[in-house]
């Protein structure tokens, strides 16, 4: 077995990021750590008595995989080696703890290691790994990720304390009863009390340390923070009797058309004034309301994720925010064909900086707009010439370029248009820099592209999980 020799035959100086280690077989010969730093595997290979006893060879290295239970082995050495009794020549292969590895293409010979996970069990007893799905790590009044995250109680839905300090502003602006507590702006329960969440903000910056293109722009926060003025636990409006829901008030001429839930319940647009009684629904990007009518051809809830939006709706009434200052632009809910986009979305190909660069060249180098490109590929969406099972949005089989979308949404939509534009595109007429990686096995689903910036940029992730299978 010709493999590279060890820089000398001393044992190795303590490695940093131990995570796992290569058990032998026989307990005569040592066990070797495999380091975060150090990949190389360098150790014995042969038993006493056999050819090449006592050498150290660097003959494989192995990688962290996706999970936390696998991992990849590439055979470095000039001949073969075995992986749970196959033989691997120069390929990179899967492992997983107990996995079975011979450092020569047969047993006879050669040492026998069990590979084993040691992080799990010894790393990640302090380090407790939480599953979360950054949906649900955002504040549903701006529809980011949070910043400087605040609960509200007893519903504890959470938000940014900037957007829920300048929602409770304007709910006290617009309230005479300046006592009454405000309504969550996402269950509209009464609010009794708010408070930084100290916990949450761990999480939050876990997630931007783990997901960069998710971190807001210098203005945003600065924005945010000059609006931020939840400093401590706040007791808000009334603590007795309060109800689940907040009931929508009757209208009334005489009643003050600040007071009610929505423009079209003092005054009649386009023939029609809210009835009493009548169902509501509350807008996710203003906080207001307007009601709810299904017989009505506007669309008033974005098919991408089912939640309510007003902008399409107000406009299609004539009302404007002169009538009412809880009324969306009406930029933030628009048919698909009527969205303009003059930049690649920050959360294009899973936030993989490297593959954003690679389709924004391509499509320079196509002599095309974005906007021309994306307006070609709706026209095959439309036409169902592309596989839709990729798309992650609501009711994917009934969209169309004249359905309704929110702006998250759309992204969303853009990123699947855009990936299908690559997957499409004839090698050689990728980047050069792009054209000759190799495919990762997990595709677009890869999770080490999301904190491995060399392992982003060396295989191409455009492209659908194989895990090893042509």
């Amino acid at each position: 077995m010709d493999s590279g020799e060890c820089s000398n035959s001393k044992p190795p100086a303590p490695t940093t990021g131990v995570w796992a280690k290569l058990v032998p077989t026989d307990s005569a010969y040592p066990e070797v750590a495999v380091a975060e730093d150090d990949a190389v595997v360098c150790s014995l290979v042969a038993p006493a008595g056999a050819a090449g006893a006592g050498e150290e060879l660097s003959w494989c290295e192995i990688r962290r995989g996706g999970d936390a239970s696998s991992a990849t082995i590439r055979n470095l050495s000039s001949d073969a080696i075995i992986v749970d009794g196959r033989v691997i020549q120069q390929e990179v292969v899967d492992i997983k703890p107990g996995s079975q590895i011979v450092p020569g293409p047969q047993k006879e010979g050669h040492l026998v290691y069990t590979f084993d996970i040691t992080a799990a069990k010894d790393h990640d007893k302090n380090n407790v790994k939480i599953v979360l799905d950054i949906e649900n790590a955002k504040c549903s009044i701006c529809l980011n990720l949070w910043h400087d995250v605040v609960t509200v109680a007893p519903c504890f839905h959470n938000f940014c304390n900037g957007c829920f300090s300048e929602w409770l502003r304007r709910s006290s602006t617009n309230s005479r009863d300046k006592s009454q507590s405000a309504a969550c702006p996402q269950c509209r329960t009464a609010v009794q009390s708010v408070g930084r969440n100290h916990f949450l903000h761990n999480i939050e910056e876990a997630i931007l340390q783990a997901f960069s293109s998710l971190q807001r722009s210098d203005e945003e926060i600065a924005m945010l923070e000059s609006y931020a003025s939840v400093k401590s636990n706040l007791v808000l409006g009334k603590q007795k009797n309060q109800s689940r829901k907040r009931p929508l008030p009757r209208p009334s001429d005489e009643s003050d058309d600040s007071e009610l839930p929505c423009p079209q319940c003092g005054t009649e647009f386009v023939g029609f004034r809210c009835s009493p009684g009548v169902a509501h629904l509350q807008c996710n990007g203003c906080g207001g309301m307007m009601p709810a009518r299904s017989n009505n051809s506007i669309q008033q809830k974005c098919l991408g994720c089912d939640r309510a939006f007003c902008g399409a709706y107000w406009y299609s009434q004539g009302v404007n925010s002169s009538h009412c200052s809880r009324i969306c632009n009406q930029e933030t809910f628009r048919r698909i064909s009527q969205h303009d986009i003059s930049g690649l979305p920050e959360t294009l190909h899973g936030g993989n900086p490297f593959e954003k660069d690679i389709t924004e060249r391509c499509i320079q180098q196509s002599g095309k707009t974005l906007q021309a490109v994306i307006s070609e590929w709706i026209t095959k969406f439309d036409n169902k010439e592309l596989d839709r099972s990729r798309l992650q949005l609501n009711n994917v089989d009934t969209i169309t370029s004249r359905t309704h979308l929110c702006n998250h949404c759309y992204d969303k939509f853009i990123d699947f248009l855009l990936y299908w534009f690559r997957v499409s595109m004839p090698r050689n007429l990728l980047p050069p820099d792009a054209a000759n990686r190799d495919s990762c096995w997990y595709g677009f689903m890869c999770r080490t592209q999301h904190h491995r910036p060399d392992h982003a940029k060396k295989l191409n992730h455009v492209c659908r999980p194989t895990r090893g299978n042509p």
